[in-house]
Formats: C-alpha cells, sequence, structure tokens
C-alpha cells in the first residue's frame, strides 16, 4: 500500500463566474522512505498539489488516500488530526514566533497532542542538537540566521514524528550556501527512513531527490528516477526521526 495515493484528482477554482483548472486530473503514488521533488514552473499547479497532499485544501474531484484514510472524505476536524499526526511541514516562509526562543517553537506542536510525551522537552532538545542548533535553542528568531531559522522549521516539522516532511521551496529565502546545508539536513533524514517531499521549481534542488515528478499546466508531463541517487544501505538502520 502506497504512502500517498492520488487517483485523477482534480482542483478547480470559480471566480465571478469564472471557473480556473488548476489540476487536471493527477494520478500518483508515493511509498513510505521515497525522497521525491515536485517540480514545475509558477503557476503549473505543484503549490495547490501540495496543498491537497498536505490535507491544506481539498480535491475537487478524485480520490486520495493518505496512509490508507480517505483524506478526500474527512471533515475538517479529521484532516486536523492528520495533519498534526502524519505531516511535518517546511515552508519557504519560516513561520516561526517572534520572540519565543528555538525551543519553544519546536516545542509548540505538543501543545496541540492529547497526550504529550512524558519526555517532550527532551525530545525537543534532541532534534534542536540534530539540526546542529543545540547552541542556539534559546535563541529568538530575530537573533537567529536565515539558515538557522529554517533549521528550526525542520525541527519543529519532525516534533510529532510524521509520516511525511512536506517542504515548499524549503531554499527559496536562503543563499546558496545556507541553501546546501538545508538540503544535507534533507538528505541525511531521508537515509534515516524519513518520507521527503520536496515542492521546488529549482533543478538543483531536484536532483537531490530519488525521484523527480515535472508538474506543468496541472498535469503530470514526466515521472523519473534519478540514477545518480545513491542506494541505501541494506544493513544501515532506517527509522524515522
Amino acid at each position: 500500500m502506497s504512502l500517498i495515493h492520488l487517483e485523477d484528482v482534480k482542483k478547480s477554482y470559480s471566480n465571478i463566474g469564472m471557473v480556473t483548472q488548476v489540476l487536471k486530473g493527477v494520478t500518483l503514488k508515493i511509498s513510505e522512505g521515497e525522497y521525491v521533488a515536485i517540480i514545475g514552473p509558477s503557476g503549473a499547479g505543484k503549490s495547490t498539489l501540495m496543498a491537497i497532499m498536505g490535507c491544506l485544501g481539498r480535491p475537487t474531484s478524485g480520490s486520495y488516500y493518505l496512509d490508507g484514510e480517505p483524506v478526500d472524505r474527512m471533515n475538517d476536524k479529521q484532516l486536523s488530526r492528520i495533519r498534526n499526526e502524519k505531516i511535518g511541514f517546511v515552508f519557504q516562509a519560516f513561520h516561526l514566533l517572534a520572540g519565543v526562543s528555538a525551543f519553544d517553537n519546536v516545542y509548540l506542536p505538543l501543545v496541540y497532542c492529547q497526550t504529550p510525551p512524558a519526555d517532550a522537552r527532551i525530545r525537543v532538545r534532541e532534534i534542536l542538537e540534530k539540526v546542529g542548533l543545540g547552541e542556539r535553542m534559546s535563541h529568538s528568531p530575530g537573533k537567529l540566521s536565515g539558515g538557522e531559522q529554517q533549521r528550526v522549521t525542520i525541527a519543529r516539522a519532525l516534533i510529532n514524528q510524521p509520516k511525511i516532511i512536506l517542504a515548499d521551496e524549503p531554499t527559496g529565502n536562503l543563499d546558496s550556501k545556507n541553501g546546501a546545508e538545508i538540503m544535507e539536513i534533507f538528505d541525511r533524514l531521508n537515509a534515516e527512513g524519513n518520507t521527503i517531499i520536496l515542492i521546488t521549481h529549482d533543478p538543483k534542488v531536484a536532483a537531490r531527490a530519488h525521484r523527480t515528478i515535472h508538474i506543468i499546466d496541472g498535469l503530470i508531463e514526466k515521472d523519473e528516477i534519478n540514477e545518480n541517487f545513491p542506494e541505501p544501505d541494506p544493513g544501515a538502520e532506517r527509522t524515522r526521526a
């Protein structure tokens, strides 16, 4: 069973009597542990596809199963549960709380859990150390560089141990050096067993993934495997962060 399964998904918007069809019938399967880039130019439909995969929007028609659950039939409360339990988001705009420490920004999603883990504060420290912020966790976003802020968003995405990390243009606000360092974190997370889906317009970012899906005018134009992607070591332990 695929972790993500979209079947003939379409999405249209109506405005003053005009209908704009953004997704025109997308069928897609992604398995657990995959490292996938979805690439396309502005207006291709990739952000709309990301919103549907992330349970932030609903398809106009078609079906979507996430980890075997029929997402397209869920109400808002059920969608919220799915987002909190199964998806970690990393956005181009960091969406961090100003004036709040990196530690508390990462801890925040646990507040909405019905039963926060007993070792929650220990886990926050471990994840911040994992992304290289062990010495910066008491700093607020205003005292962190852009690259450090994006590391906080990655740590926050990981805190609930989601099945999927969904990253929308994760290097878009960073210079080349910080962008490369952030991509190295995603590489490492995937090697540890995390499912990574990158939304990007940058071929260099897409080339880091094992699989690249090209979307043009609301349709998948090409779905290809990166033959240069290193195969995982079968003897290595693969566990989600």
